[in-house]
């Protein structure tokens, strides 16, 4: 299931997105959240309780977040979350697109797509399954179990594989451990100067590197989402060279994603940085190096990280992001002790997972 504000408008906030999935347990206990615009939903429990088929159950559920939120929903139903997440992809906002269960039904909705249609199957991959030319599902799902696993390897071979036939046995797991951490800055104004905006970048970038080293995960990919004076929005993501949570590489990111946009003449309401494809930092790799820079950064991340841990976030920011002896850093104030507004934390989520009826 995919959240958009009504109004044509990009993903809700988080007190929004929490309402949301708060309705969604109102049906079923058994919710996934996929942050910031999405979630997962297993309703095999709810349809003998309320009478009524998967389909109508995700009718119900658009219908209450509109009355009560201003969200539209785009639902995709079918057996596992794979087809469930697809649907919901393909589908037109406002739409229920449902996949039947029946094995020729799956293979017809597959047939169509494109390799990139695959949930989870990205740019390299695809790539290297069009050299061969398995540029589209049905073609993967022609091609013998160890064709691909020579070309992708084992694992991925294999679960290639099985999704090009609809298969994933993945449970749809409620407090997933999480798989993307976000922070959003609204501006009081539309902002049209750069500069604001890259500090803004700034404060969240501290933040987002505060947050991962607190919960000890690193990010393999950065995004960037701006919401300009329409309501309308852009976001752009950039692989990182390692898995970090060290607040420079994440703030060098952001500053690239931001400058590759352009947007020099435009009226921009927020911006929101979200690191994606969390992992568990003690699993990850480090580039060794003689850039005693770095080293020192390090040693000062883990000083402001006990100052904030102690005094609390604002004990520590950096001094690029106030603006001519004013604090106008999100999270900071204006001389009158007006407090500005600040960064908003958005909830995290994981992947999709679970057999049997869902609503994605």
């Amino acid at each position: 299931m995919r959240f958009r504000a009504a109004d044509g408008g990009g993903p809700p906030d988080e007190e929004t997105y929490e309402g949301l999935r708060g309705l969604l347990t109102g049906f079923t206990p058994v919710v996934q959240a996929l942050p910031p615009d999405a979630a997962l939903a297993d309703v095999r429990g709810a349809l003998r309780y309320f009478g009524r088929d998967a389909a109508e159950l995700a009718a119900l559920v658009r219908v209450r977040a509109l009355a009560r939120y201003g969200v539209d929903c785009t639902v995709g139903v079918a057996a596992n979350p794979l087809l469930a997440r697809m649907a919901a992809h393909d589908g037109p906002p406002g739409a229920i697109s449902t996949v039947p269960g029946e094995p020729r039904a799956v293979t017809a909705f597959l047939a169509r797509k494109p390799a990139s249609g695959l949930h989870g199957v990205g740019p390299a991959t695809v790539r290297a399954l069009t050299t061969y030319g398995l540029d589209s599902v049905d073609r993967i799902a022609a091609a013998p179990p160890a064709t691909l696993q020579r070309i992708l390897g084992a694992s991925t071979g294999r679960r290639v594989y099985e999704q090009a036939h609809g298969i994933d046995p993945t449970p749809v797991t409620p407090n997933a451990p999480a798989r993307s951490a976000g922070a959003e800055h609204r501006f009081d104004h539309d902002e049209l100067d750069p500069d604001q905006r890259r500090r803004a970048l700034l404060t969240l970038a501290h933040e987002l590197g505060a947050r991962l080293r607190t919960d000890g995960r690193v990010a393999r990919a950065l995004t960037l989402t701006v919401r300009y004076a329409d309501r309308s929005t852009t976001s752009r993501t950039r692989a990182l060279a390692e898995p970090t949570d060290h607040t420079p590489a994440l703030t060098g990111a952001a500053y690239a994603l931001h400058d590759v946009l352009g947007l020099q003449r435009a009226r921009v309401r927020a911006v929101a940085l979200r690191a994606e494809d969390l992992t568990p930092a003690e699993h990850a790799a480090r580039q060794l190096t003689f850039d005693t820079a770095d080293d020192k950064s390090r040693r000062i991340e883990a000083v402001t990280d006990r100052a904030r841990a102690r005094f609390g976030a604002a004990a520590a920011r950096p001094a690029a992001a106030l603006d001519r002896g004013t604090d106008r850093s999100p999270g900071g104030g204006d001389p009158d002790g007006t407090p500005a507004r600040g960064p908003r934390r958005w909830g995290r989520g994981g992947p999709p997972r679970s057999p049997g009826r869902h609503a994605a």
